[in-house]
């Protein structure tokens, strides 16, 4: 078991790798620093804290007492089957869950709330996928890692189910000019879900597949323009901070506001900022450090006609300052 840890996380470092090079060498959006905004609070915070702590609280505070109360691995359901056909069994089904449920969060103003940390990033690379909120992720990893405990899976799916993911995960965020030509029906990749993550109206109800393009094909969602998105992002202000952001998701504030009218608040708030410029003022090559962000050349959601029907709903991804111009939707 030891070993198989190992060599996925070998896999996994591998991968990032090779990813950050072609980031570099055949760029989607050309000009992104890898030092952009939110770098940090992506890699160490959601990537690292987060991950840790909810690794904790999924596995020992969830899914073992589950597995200890009802005892459902008893069943040994998929205990016979060789390990490669376990693996595929739990990727393909976890990932028609999570198409469904992708969808309905984008549906649901109150589940969006959830998911709507993954989108405020205006720059999307290959760490940009880490961005979860906390209780999407209680969500969506017991659902997908429960079954694979309780019907009595071999002990080594999990670490390559998860290995899995994360290669995956990094795959469909990374910014690489990828032409994958009849592939992209098939399994996702950035061609699709970079505009997943575009501030397009289009795009409102469009591509939800993780790992399987076929599932947007086959439900109607797919959406796979000949040209690239102008602008990235969520359609109203987002706060920048870990902890401010899970706290918008609860009761919506103006971040930068908060910081004028709370002096406490403002103490927080810019103590990473004022850290930082001390350090990088004593050592000037740390500069990259801040994170360093883009301009954007556009400032409002880009209009469109969005094809597919918008499923009977009005955008989750709507607020107050942002009011849609299409009649029909796909996000």
């Amino acid at each position: 078991m030891h070993h198989v840890e190992l060599i996925t996380t070998a896999i996994l470092l591998i991968w990032v790798a090779i990813v950050i090079t072609l980031e570099r060498v055949i760029p989607y959006r050309k000009g992104l620093p890898f030092f952009r905004e939110g770098f940090w609070t992506d890699l160490v915070l959601y990537t690292f804290v987060q991950s840790f702590a909810l690794k904790i609280i999924i596995f020992d505070y969830i899914i073992q007492p589950l597995d200890q109360h009802f005892g459902f691995s008893k069943l040994h359901f998929v205990t016979g089957w060789p390990i490669w056909v376990q693996v595929l069994f739990f990727v393909v089904t976890h990932d028609f869950y999570i198409y469904w449920f992708h969808r309905f969060q984008h549906s649901s103003p109150l589940f969006w709330r959830t998911h709507e940390a993954h989108h405020s990033g205006k720059q999307v690379d290959w760490l940009a996928g880490s961005r979860s909120h906390a209780l999407e992720i209680i969500i969506n990893q017991t659902i997908e890692f429960a079954p694979i405990v309780l019907l009595g899976a071999d002990p080594m799916v999990v670490p390559i189910k998860a290995c899995i993911d994360a290669v995956w995960g990094i795959w469909i965020h990374c910014n690489i000019d990828v032409r994958s030509g009849r592939l992209q029906y098939f399994i996702n990749g950035p061609e699709m879900h970079l505009w997943h993550h575009a501030d397009h109206e289009e795009v409102f109800y469009a591509n939800f597949s993780t790992k399987f393009a076929f599932w947007d094909w086959m439900f109607g969602t797919a959406y796979r323009p000949d040209h690239k998105p102008l602008k990235w992002g969520l359609p109203y202000a987002f706060p920048k901070d870990y902890f401010s952001q899970h706290v918008f998701s609860v009761a919506r504030f103006d971040e930068e506001e908060l910081a004028r009218r709370s002096r406490l608040f403002r103490s927080y708030h810019g103590i990473r900022g004022r850290l930082l410029t001390k350090l990088t003022d004593r050592v000037p090559t740390l500069k990259p450090l801040h994170g360093w962000p883009v301009p954007e050349t556009h400032t409002v959601t880009i209009p469109a006609q969005r094809p597919g029907g918008n499923f009977g709903a009005t955008p989750a991804t709507s607020a107050p300052s942002h009011t849609p111009t299409a009649a029909t939707s796909s996000r």
